[in-house]
This record gives C-alpha cells, sequence and structure tokens, in this order.
C-alpha cells in the first residue's frame, strides 16, 4: 500500500514539472487596465501591479530600470507594460557580459511545490521573453523561492499581491 502510494505521489509530481515546461514565454497582449475588469482576473485587487505599469519602486540603482515585476493571481503571463520595462532590461543585457538572476516568488495560497513551480514558471516567463528581444540564454538564470521570502505578511489581498512577483538581480 505504501508503495502505491509513492508511485501516486511521483506520477503528480512528474506530472506538475510536465505542465511547467516549455520553451515559449506566456505573453499577455491585453495591458493591465484592459484586464482590470475581466474575470480572468480573478477578483478585486488582482491588477497585475503596484501602479498603471505592473512595476512598484524597486528600481536598479541610478539607471531608473524596475527591477521587481508583479503577476496576477495563479499567472506567469507578462503584461504590455511589463514587457515594455523588460525591453529596456535586453537593451542593456544585449550590450554587456553581465548575468542576471531572475527570482521567482509566490504568495502563500497553495502547496508549496505549486508555489514553487509557479515562481519558477514566473521567472522562466520573463527569462524567456528576454532571450526573444536578444538577450543571451546564458546572461540569465532563474531560480525559485515559491512561498518562501514573502515581502509582505499577512492575509490580505494587498499582501498577496505583494509577494507575487519576480525579482531581477
Amino acid at each position: 500500500m505504501n508503495h502505491i502510494k509513492q508511485l501516486i505521489f511521483t506520477a503528480a509530481l512528474l506530472g506538475l514539472l510536465a505542465a511547467c515546461g516549455g520553451s515559449q514565454p506566456v505573453v499577455d497582449e491585453t495591458s493591465s487596465a484592459d484586464r482590470a475588469g475581466s474575470a480572468d482576473t480573478m477578483g478585486a485587487g488582482a491588477d497585475s501591479g503596484l501602479g498603471r505599469d505592473g512595476m512598484d519602486d524597486g528600481q536598479a540603482a541610478g539607471s531608473g530600470l524596475a527591477t521587481v515585476f508583479y503577476f496576477d493571481y495563479d499567472r506567469s503571463t507578462l503584461t504590455y507594460e511589463t514587457r515594455q520595462a523588460l525591453d529596456r532590461h535586453a537593451e542593456i543585457l544585449r550590450n554587456s557580459a553581465r548575468v542576471v538572476r531572475l527570482e521567482g516568488h509566490a504568495d502563500d495560497r497553495g502547496t508549496r511545490e505549486y508555489n514553487l513551480a509557479l515562481g519558477e514558471r514566473r521567472a522562466k516567463s520573463i527569462a524567456d521573453y528576454l532571450v526573444l528581444q536578444g538577450v543571451s540564454r546564458s546572461q540569465l538564470e532563474t531560480i525559485s523561492y515559491g512561498e518562501e521570502k514573502p515581502v509582505a505578511y499577512g492575509q490580505s489581498e494587498e499582501s498577496y499581491r505583494l509577494n507575487r512577483r519576480v525579482e531581477i538581480k
């Protein structure tokens, strides 16, 4: 009986990992303003960012570049505004040998394993977009922290929103 439980768990884990795979980024063609009223945003407060641009005050020192990008609940799609900001990152990275780390995060809803996979999908979505913009894959490292490194504690929509992010470091 214990062996059957192990097989079921392994199969479920492999299925989850397979669902996370893929080489094409998921790109949302609508802006956060266009999606604000849609059922796809899953409730009030599901805007993609702190402002209308999907970013907060997390800026690269002195560069004016955003370094934190926010995501809707249970999503890894990039908004139009996020893609615009990433275009600026791509331009800089194409002309340098700098390596950046994309750290994916999730809020604490869902299992630990699911949130690790979701953080990874978010980081890979940004990495894939940057590669499409001409950045070398060797300049990008992705890691997921899932729900393990929150920036906001609590069970409010605001806390959840702040934790659904990718940080460029």
